[in-house]
């Protein structure tokens, strides 16, 4: 069977697909209701309502809302949109009023002459704003007399002033009639006069609505594209629907990296650019320097801008509101994140450069940061520059923000001059995207781009690239449609390509390179997810082999994790010396992997409790490092901790959060464990509907693929909810087929959950020879001595299967075990 990347990671959705239109009032409930209030109260006592938030925040919708809501209770509405080039006096009322021009005949002689003039529908004296003002109200009180009215203005900061003085004077007299106004302005715009009116202020939407609009908008976004989009718009629903469309659709579906600052869109820049652009050369350049150096220190820009510009040529963008010189801190602060994609739209390529040249003069004491703006100031390649990128690379990989790990390494393939660093580098970052961010379209796109960049005079990839691509090309099959045999293969093969190459410890590739050893660490995990996923004996050989040839200090954990996982009925109890002491330094180890291996050896044999706290910090960490995957395993092991603990709500949100990562990052191979959780806790609820549901996929996944240990995980989770529900016959068959009754089925841990399960629907359906015969399989493995909770659970099966006179005092024993009362649920 061959399977190719492309053919399975394929799936990308179309950026700009627009079929689905959700609304756009995401989270505007409490403005809604606002508005709502006003247009109830209209027919019997009329009232008015400013909106005023900032430029795209949603006011238009909002008014938009308010027109739809007004004719649906049969209100009539009169709606006039401003523009700042519609200066000349009474221009607004015009267009506001013009739809009742025909209603002006209704009016007394001084009214309607001086409105027909105001308005320029007729000859006649200029009158006095008063009457003018008194004309209007009189127009608007007799057409409400047929039936209430709604004047709606949006853009109040551009109304003339002329219309502005009437509106205010007529929305000051509007109590007790059936009149309202609702009128939309932006914060901060000059405005003719100050409306003393009832206000509300719009506020940007929260990250969850804001999440929830992009995703309905744009569902082909990559989820770290839709993160990065949902920060950098700051709620304005604008910037949310209008930033993905400046994006080229590879960036946005995640197969291409973002750049540092956001593109805008011709509608963003319509609205950000200008005020920027207004800006003296001197401002302007200050403002690129604090963009390129992202921290905005004062200090730095000083030195980069030395004999150029002082810092006092802000004063001009102060002024404007687009940043603000922060004396307390020392520090340029811009007034809105797509400020700083306003400045970059607008400068010139070669200003770019010579900016990022500046910076770097101006940071030789931080080489990482240097590092970066000497890329952004090449523009051929560079292999001095390659590699100082290349380290940063592993720097950021080893302090947990494989994201920008993975933008090093691309950056870093552009400007390596040739041979086989590019294919390398681009090999890594597919290894970093497949198994870390969880971006697996990438990942598929690299890997094609590394063995491109392998063709040719350079050849083939070596194991430092190898070894990573091979592990991200499993990644890729494992999460699409390949089986287990068909990925464990192809890992044993490349694995076994090492064993054949460089010893360990071999010499390291130029730039600081991963040495074979190392790649090689980095693909045992996956390999001994796949067997463990696979749950069959014959498949641990390869792996076993392998871990051989590490040193004891080069295994991570890996052995441990080994030892708890392929058959730990047998081989649990001799690692738990060293496990105890592993999991003792927990506190002080940095390497997400290292704890991710250690928890999971820890679950199987209940000593979460001491991993708590550094998968915690795993969870944190690994969300703001785009770090996806450890996140994702850090929350599914602390989801099983909670069950057990009988924590099951907090247990229930941590997998529901797991669940839905593996479902935007498109994860099916993690998606069974979270799960897995989350249908424990229903089967130990009595929701046999949501367990249903919950195990299905699994069993749609696993079935084809020959996932042995998900199809187990939904035996347990049957046998557990038929228990519950008093159905023994299910729940024995359900147990038995992990495990049959006087056995402890070998390479399927889920054989060590089930023993009491086992028991008790043995003899809860007149089978006493299996269950003894359980029980006695169950002691002779020894497993009561992996945790007081497996030993509670084998006296609590002796003391089900015993006679009933001997029962009473079993039970009694099993309740006396000592480190058993943190298992409430069992």
């Amino acid at each position: 069977m061959t399977v190719t990347v492309t053919e399975v990671a394929g799936r990308v959705f179309p950026l700009r697909d627009r079929a689905r239109r959700p609304s756009e009032l995401a989270g505007r409930d409490r403005d809604l209701t606002v508005i709502g209030e006003l247009i109830a109260g209209l027919p019997a006592q009329g009232g008015a309502l400013l909106l005023s938030g900032e430029a795209g925040v949603g006011k238009s919708a909002l008014l938009n809302a308010a027109e739809e809501r007004a004719a649906t209770a049969g209100i009539r509405v009169l709606r006039a949109a401003c523009a700042p080039f519609e200066c000349e006096s009474f221009s607004g009322l015009n267009q506001l009023l013009l739809p009742l021009s025909g209603e002006l005949d209704h009016l007394n002689d001084l009214h309607r002459s001086a409105l027909n003039a105001a308005l320029g529908l007729g000859d006649g004296p200029a009158r006095d704003r008063l009457v003018i003002s008194s004309a209007v109200l009189a127009l608007l009180t007799g057409v409400a007399a047929g039936g209430p009215l709604l004047l709606i203005i949006d853009n109040w900061q551009w109304l003339d002033q002329a219309s502005a003085l009437v509106l205010g004077f007529v929305a000051r007299r509007l109590s007790g009639r059936p009149v309202g106004l609702l009128a939309a302005r932006r914060s901060g715009s000059p405005v003719p006069f100050e409306l003393d009116l009832p206000g509300h202020e719009v506020p940007p939407l929260s990250d969850d609505a804001a999440t929830r609009l992009v995703t309905a908008r744009f569902p082909g976004l990559a989820p770290s594209v839709r993160r990065r989009i949902v920060t950098e718009a700051r709620g304005n629903t604008l910037a949310l629907l209008e930033l993905p469309v400046a994006l080229s659709d590879q960036q946005g579906a995640g197969l291409a990296p973002l750049p540092a600052v956001l593109p805008l869109s011709p509608r963003l820049r319509a609205l950000w650019s200008p005020p920027v652009a207004a800006l003296p050369a001197a401002a302007r350049y200050l403002l690129l320097l604090a963009v390129l150096e992202g921290t905005g220190s004062l200090s730095v820009l000083r030195a980069a801008a030395a004999g150029q510009y002082d810092i006092d040529d802000l004063a001009c963008a102060e002024h404007a509101g687009l940043a603000h010189v922060d004396a307390a801190t020392s520090r340029v602060n811009f007034a809105h994140p797509l400020i700083r994609s306003a400045v970059m739209s607008g400068s010139a390529s070669g200003d770019v450069r010579r900016a990022h040249r500046a910076l770097a003069a101006r940071l030789g004491d931080q080489p990482g940061r240097r590092a970066w703006h000497l890329a952004g100031a090449a523009i051929e390649p560079d292999e001095a520059v390659a590699g100082q990128l290349e380290r940063l690379a592993r720097q950021a990989r080893d302090r947990g923000d494989a994201s920008q790990a993975v933008t090093a390494l691309l950056r870093a393939a552009q400007l390596s001059p040739g041979g086989r660093a590019p294919g390398r580098l681009l090999a890594e970052a597919a290894y970093l995207s497949a198994t870390v961010t969880g971006e697996l379209p990438l990942a598929a796109r690299l890997l094609a781009d590394a063995r491109r960049a392998a063709v040719g005079p350079a050849g083939p990839l070596e194991p430092d690239g190898a070894l990573p691509a091979e592990v991200a090309n499993a990644c890729v099959l494992l999460n699409g449609g390949a089986d287990i045999d068909t990925v464990h293969r192809l890992l044993t093969a490349a694995v076994g390509a090492w064993s054949a190459g460089p010893p360990a410890g071999g010499t390291a590739e130029p730039h600081g390179g991963e040495t074979a050893l190392t790649a090689l660490n980095a693909a045992l995990p996956t390999l001994l997810a796949v067997c463990a996923a696979g749950g069959r004996p014959e498949l641990w050989a390869p792996f076993d082999a392998a871990l051989a040839r590490l040193d004891p200090a080069d295994r991570a954990g890996l052995d441990l994790l080994a030892g708890t996982s392929a058959d730990p009925a047998r081989s649990a109890v001799g690692v738990l010396g060293r496990l105890d002491a592993a999991i003792a330094g927990l506190p002080r180890a940095a390497d997400h992997w290292r704890v991710l291996i250690l928890a999971a050896a820890a679950a199987r044999t209940d000593r979460l409790a001491g991993c708590r706290e550094a998968l915690r910090q795993v969870t944190r960490q690994a969300r703001e490092g785009g770090a996806v995957l450890p996140a994702i395993s850090a929350l599914t092991l602390l989801s099983q901790d909670g069950f057990r603990t009988g924590d099951w709500d907090e247990a229930r949100r941590l997998g529901e959060e797991s669940l839905r990562a593996c479902q935007s990052h498109g994860q099916p191979a993690h998606e069974w464990l979270a799960r897995e959780q989350l249908a424990m806790i229903a089967a130990a609820r009595g929701e046999d509907g949501l367990m249903r549901e919950l195990t299905g996929p699994m069993l749609r996944w696993a079935l084809p693929r020959g996932a042995v240990a998900a199809r187990m995980a939904v035996h347990r989770v049957g046998s557990l909810a038929a228990c519950g529900r008093g159905d023994f016959a299910e729940a024995y068959r359900e147990a038995a087929a992990i495990s049959p009754p006087g056995a402890l089925a070998s390479h399927v841990p889920h054989a060590l959950e089930t023993v009491l399960d086992l028991v008790e629907a043995a003899v809860r359906t007149g089978r006493p020879r299996e269950a003894e015969a359980h029980v006695a399989a169950a002691r002779a493995a020894g497993i009561a001595a992996i945790s007081p909770r497996l030993a509670l659970l084998v006296a609590a099966s002796a003391a089900l299967a015993a006679p009933a006179s001997q029962a009473g005092p079993l039970f009694e024993r099993a309740l006396g075990i000592g480190g058993a009362d943190p298992w409430a649920v069992e």
